[in-house]
Parts: C-alpha cells; structure tokens; sequence
C-alpha cells in the first residue's frame, strides 16, 4: 500500500487588508517533504497517526511539502498556486498511490479562488484516479463547501473550540482512510446546511453538551464520525455558513437523519452558543469588582487566530487613563517595538512608543516611560502540547501595567506567553488576552473567571456590521428568515 500526505493551511479573514504571501507560510510552518518533525501541530494533526500506521502496518508513506500560515488576509494567486502546484507536483511523482491524506485548514481563499481547498481536491481527485481513497483532516473554522465534500472520501473536522484534539482527529480521519482502502468500510456522507454564521466555543455550555452527544454517537448505528463546521465567521465566501458532517458505513439515510437532527439543535442554541460580551471598561470593573485573581479578559476583536493585526491599544490605554496596577497585556504584535527593546536591553528605562501601526482599527500608538522587563530570541508559548513560535520577544513594564510584545504576529494561547517573558501570571488581577478561544484550555487552569470584552479592534461581534458580498443568503443572523436543509 503506499500512502500520500501533505499541510496546505490558511484561515483568510476576506475583511481584512493583511495580506497573506508565500513569505508568510515560509515564516509561520513550511517543512519540505519528510522534514516535519515528528510530533503532530496544530496544522499537521494527521502526519504522526500516519507516521506510527506506516510503521506498525508496513505500508509506504510518500511525505510531501506541508504549509501554514498565520490567519490573515486572502493569499494572493501566485502564493496560492505555487503551493498548489508544488504538492501536486509531488503527488504526480507519487504516482501510483492507493490513497492520499492532507492537512487542510478549510477556510482558505484567495485572489480568483474562494473555495482553494475545494479546488486543489478536485485536482487532487483528477491525478489520483476514481479509486484512490482521499482522506482530509480540516479545521472546525472551515467552509464546508460541496465541491470539497464531493472530492474526498473522508473527511474529519477537530471537534473542539478552542483546538486542542488536532492529533486525535489526525488519527481518526487516518484510521478511517485506511479501512476504506482496505474495503473494510465503504463511507457515504450526509450534510446538512444550518444556515448559520456563529461562533460555537465548544468548553463550556450549551456546545459542549452537543459535542459529548455527537461523540457518544460514533461507533454505533454504522456512524462512522459526525462533525460540526462552525464556519469561519469573518470568510466572505459563498458557503460560509455552519454544516453538519455526518459519515456512515453505507447508511446514508441514517446520516440524512442524524445530519439533520443534530442542524436543527444547533440552530436551537445559535443565540446561547458564544458568551457574553463586556465593554472594554466594563470588562475591567467587573474584574476590579471580583475578590479574586487572575481575572482573564479576552480581547477578541484584536485576536490574530482571526487574522487581526493584534496591535490594537485599546485595552492598554484604558489600563493606563485608569491607574489600574498588576494587570498585564498580550500578545501585542510590534516588531519595530521589539527591536527597540532589544536595543536598549533588559532592565533599561526609556520613553517609548508601541502598539497602533497598522490599520485605524489599531487604535494610536502608546507613549509611555517604560522599564525593559526580559527580551528572549526566538521566544514561543504552548498549546494543547504543540510550540507556537511568536518570533523574538520583549515584555516592558509600565506604571503597573505590563505588555507583552512580539515579532512574529499571533494570537495569545498558553500562559507560558506571560512567565517564558518573566511576568508571573498567577501573580496578575486581570490577564488581557488577545484570542477568541483558543486561550481557554491554558488559562482556564489559573483564572479566577473567565470574561470576554468587545473592544474597537477590527473583528466585531455583530456579523450584520461586515460588509459581506459573496456568501449565500438568506443566512442568519444577516437575515431573519432562513431555510436549514440537507445539501448532501
């Protein structure tokens, strides 16, 4: 049996004027082919399932190039098409191959392309022949587009928001892949269009309820896997929209019933899935009214898992104009900044500006007499087992307020973004995180409570306030009137 894998990873934020180059994949995650190491990212959750089956079932795995990059801006064409074309080019090389397994974000657009992964499937599909099985390991943020859906055979979505099954589901959409290529299962899909653009954080309730339900459903009833496609709520394509996934063992009206059954109750708690949201200010009293600490705020408008700059100086400003004292910022994407800091060194005192460069939204920049807390090269944070590299880093401290500063833009995960840059976040009243939900699995471990603030960043809450051109309508919440349906 020989086996093909590649990563090509992208979440385009259509809104948002970051654009998104080869050099940006180059800087976030490229690997040339066999040069992944050997744990499973958050990009690549199927490469050490597919690894460890080769191994242990003595089939050949042909590794090809694997990319990602940071949520951004659409790509441009001739990034898009580069990548494209070189996994593919591998993958004729490969030739012949009895399967082929990719890590794909889902949510990838481009200039000319907005459905990039529906359309590398389909030539995809075009090399490998009718027979060959294609298994694909997507992102929950994804558009679950039919074209896609009609090129593979398999396909498994990670099951948690924030992310942290990414090798389980690796392993999943593996295991399926190879019983489909040994007949040993013959997969059919059901999918069911909720009509629904929302964010669904799956740690706390009512989605986490409603992932333990579709979980306890696999395995029985001939249910191979059942998925949910949050959608990604900031990707003007045409099929954005939250769908159900449903994979039998050649049971498809069963699927059609479950797809549709699980739809209908994920519209039922489309207005209870995300939490409540604080103003900026309102978000510090409550934290300033709380008896304990650390008080975690999420900025979530500035969060760069959604393509934001995360320079947004908002929350720092108020911080300041407030006099509030241990309370600490991150991450805040500045690389000017950061380079400054590593000029002037650890433990210097200096007038300094940072923050507020790249778009309005980012807000002016900050102006204040700052001491150089620590500057670590190369500096990282973790999550769910994985490094995140966040470029060379410096945090600065400043009448009682820290920040966090980076050089490679990304979203705040682990608690480690606070003590790797010798700030102690157990020992902070209020925590500011730039991230929607990602943060929650690390910093839920020392927050006293958990909020969610709505600041002036350029990703708003109220979907209505986007300027959406190409996505499907009616969809809630832009239309009151919707008709949920299967499509699949």
């Amino acid at each position: 049996m020989r086996l093909f894998y590649a990563a090509l990873a992208l979440e385009a934020n259509t809104f948002l004027p970051v654009p998104t180059s080869y050099q940006a994949f180059l800087d976030k995650l490229y690997y040339p082919p066999g040069r992944h190491p050997e744990e499973a990212g958050h990009q690549t959750g199927a490469i050490a399932a597919a690894r460890a089956t080769a191994k242990r079932s003595g089939f050949e795995l042909i590794e090809g190039s694997c990319y990602a990059a940071q949520p951004g801006g659409a790509a441009s064409r001739a990034a898009y098409e580069r990548m494209r074309d070189e996994i593919l080019g591998q993958l004729k090389a490969a030739l012949p191959v009895d399967g082929a397994v990719f890590n794909l974000h889902g949510a990838m657009v481009a200039d000319g392309y907005d459905d990039c992964e529906g359309d590398f499937l389909e030539r995809v599909r075009a090399l490998v022949g009718p027979k060959a099985v294609i298994g694909v390991e997507l992102d929950p943020h994804c558009h679950l587009t039919i074209k896609r859906c009609n090129a593979a055979d398999v396909i498994v979505l990670f099951k948690e928001y924030p992310h942290t099954d990414f090798a389980e589901r690796g392993e999943e959409m593996i295991d399926l892949t190879l019983r489909t290529i040994r007949h040993q299962i013959k997969p059919v899909k059901s999918v069911f269009d909720c009509r629904v653009i929302q964010s669904f954080p799956t740690s706390i309730q009512p989605m986490r309820g409603l992932v333990d339900k579709i979980m306890a459903l696999e395995g029985k009833n001939r249910v191979l896997s059942v998925s949910i496609a949050h959608c990604f709520y900031y990707g003007d394509a045409p099929e954005c929209g939250a769908r159900i996934l449903v994979l039998t063992d050649d049971a498809k009206p069963h699927g059609d019933k479950l797809a549709e059954e699980i739809g209908r109750e994920l519209i039922a708690l489309r207005e209870q899935a995300a939490p409540p949201e604080y103003s900026v200010d309102g978000a510090l009293d409550f934290a300033l009214a709380h008896p304990g600490g650390p008080i975690v705020i999420a900025d979530t408008t500035d969060n760069a898992g959604g393509g934001a700059p995360s320079d947004n100086t908002t929350v720092v400003h108020r911080l300041l104009a407030r006099g509030i004292k241990s309370a600490a910022v991150a991450p805040i994407w500045d690389p000017i900044a950061v380079r400054m800091a590593f000029d002037a060194g650890e433990g210097a005192k200096l007038p300094f500006r940072f923050g507020g460069k790249i778009a309005k939204s980012s807000g002016p920049p900050v102006d204040a007499d700052v001491e150089v807390i620590r500057c670590v090269p190369n500096a990282f944070q973790s999550f769910s087992g994985a490094t995140v590299g966040i470029g060379d880093a410096a945090s600065i401290r400043m009448n009682g307020v820290e920040a966090v500063l980076i050089s490679t833009r990304a979203q705040g995960m682990g608690t480690d973004l606070f003590s790797n840059l010798g700030i102690d976040p157990k020992q902070r009243k209020i925590l500011v995180v730039k991230s929607n939900q990602h943060f929650y699995a690390s910093f839920s471990q020392i927050a006293a409570q958990i909020i969610y603030a709505e600041g002036d960043g350029p990703l708003p809450r109220d979907y209505k306030r986007l300027p959406w051109r190409k996505v499907q309508r009616p969809i809630w919440p832009l239309d009151t009137v919707t008709e949920p349906r299967l499509i699949i």
